[in-house]
């Protein structure tokens, strides 16, 4: 079983991300990480900071998480940011995605925000998202 909940619904994201074809596409290749590496330029897909509460009861052990998803782009605009989000996005809510060790009972958007990011240099597309999860 994964230790935690965090990283089995990360690690589910990024498989049912790298599925998909039209998503590899856009971001020119296997493009999602935890932390993009200094070699590789946008387009590309990373994790942000979670939050991860208890919400176990006597009987059963769950967790509310809210996690961030950005998409990242060099072109002028958030055109691009917003397309690869909105993609990502469409693969992940509300989609049976496969924890390691949990069930996933629900993934929603609670919000995504855009903004320049390194001196107007980069592009972001923020996805806020909050799943529930129970250990298996």
């Amino acid at each position: 079983m994964t230790a935690s909940p965090v990283t089995a619904l990360r690690a589910a994201i990024r498989n049912a991300l790298l599925a998909d074809a039209t998503l590899t596409a856009m971001l020119g290749g296997p493009n999602v990480f935890d932390e993009a590496p200094r070699s590789v330029n946008p387009p590309y897909v990373t994790f942000g900071d979670a939050l991860w509460r208890d919400l176990s009861t006597r009987s059963d052990t769950g967790a509310e998480q809210f996690v961030l998803v950005n998409a990242w782009s060099l072109q002028r605009g958030r055109h691009e940011a917003l397309d690869i989000a909105t993609r990502v996005l469409a693969l992940i809510q509300d989609q049976p995605l496969v924890l390691t060790g949990f069930n996933l009972v629900n993934l929603r958007l609670v919000s995504m925000e855009t903004r320049r990011e390194h001196n107007g240099r980069f592009a972001r597309a923020s996805l806020k998202l909050r799943a529930y999860t129970e250990a298996l």
